[in-house]
């Protein structure tokens, strides 16, 4: 099992950026896949981001795409989003989640195949 804690969240101006920090305890984080989601208020969740084990392989969400920024650091058990050019619309609860998987070079973007999950990081973009 791996617990996840999500950080870096808060409050920015549009055009701002923040960084993200998704901590996993364990000893086994590089065999997780790992992904960002968000959840804007009266919104489903929606893919962000994801990174496969190894780091090689990336996706985006088209919202994010060029503005967004996922990697992971398996010496520190930490998956980072760097999120720059941030818009109103970017404000929502951001999740960090994982998936124990064999494949080493695949990234995964439905919520659905992930089965750990973060508490969630509050970010709000001001106008």
């Amino acid at each position: 099992q791996v617990q996840l804690v999500e950080s870096g969240g808060g409050l920015v101006q549009a055009g701002g950026s923040l960084r993200l920090s998704c901590a996993a305890s364990g000893r086994t984080f590089n065999r997780y896949a790992m992904g960002w989601f968000r959840q804007a208020p009266g919104k489903e969740r929606e893919f962000v981001a994801a990174i496969a084990r190894s780091g090689g392989s990336i996706g985006y969400a088209d919202s994010v795409k060029d503005r967004f920024t996922i990697s992971r650091d398996n010496s520190k058990n930490t998956v980072y989003l760097q999120l720059n050019s941030l818009k109103p619309e970017d404000t929502a609860v951001y999740y960090c989640a994982a998936l124990e998987t064999a494949l080493t070079g695949n990234y995964y973007t439905s919520e659905y195949q992930y089965n750990h999950w973060g508490q969630g990081t509050e970010v709000t973009v001001s106008s």
